[in-house]
């Protein structure tokens, strides 16, 4: 059992990592990514599904619907799905190329971390840039 009678001149150590001292990892930041944009992309499919059975069902709830997906919270939602797409193809390739047994050392992850953020954004600017 655990020493009772510990007091605060014993203890010199922190029990768990506090903000201070801990730094947050792009490995663990890419996996988290990997998931919201699953999220997102979700959504934007439901936004999507939802414009296509309005203009199936009726003019005025077609009207309603391409209200909300043209408006700027559709456009919104659509750049952001777009990045996700993105990113979520590109971190897919990272963990193809992790799965050969290559690129698992730290330094070597974090750089493939940062390259899928960041080509991810190119990858949507330039998307954006050649459907307009």
């Amino acid at each position: 059992m655990a020493d009772a009678k510990r007091t605060p001149q014993t203890i010199n150590r922190p029990l768990s990592p506090h903000l201070q001292i801990y730094r947050v990892q792009m490995t663990s930041v890419s996996s988290i990514l990997t998931r919201i944009t699953g999220i997102g992309v979700i959504v934007a499919v439901m936004l999507a599904v939802w414009w296509l059975l309005a203009a199936a069902t009726s003019d005025g709830y077609f009207a309603l619907a391409n209200g909300v997906v043209t408006s700027w919270f559709g456009d919104l939602v659509f750049t952001g799905s777009l990045w996700a797409i993105w990113y979520h193809f590109l971190a897919g390739l990272r963990h193809l190329y992790f799965d050969s047994g290559r690129g698992l050392e730290v330094a070597t992850a974090e750089k493939l971390g940062w390259a899928c953020v960041i080509g991810s954004v190119v990858l949507t600017v330039i998307t954006i840039l050649l459907v307009q």
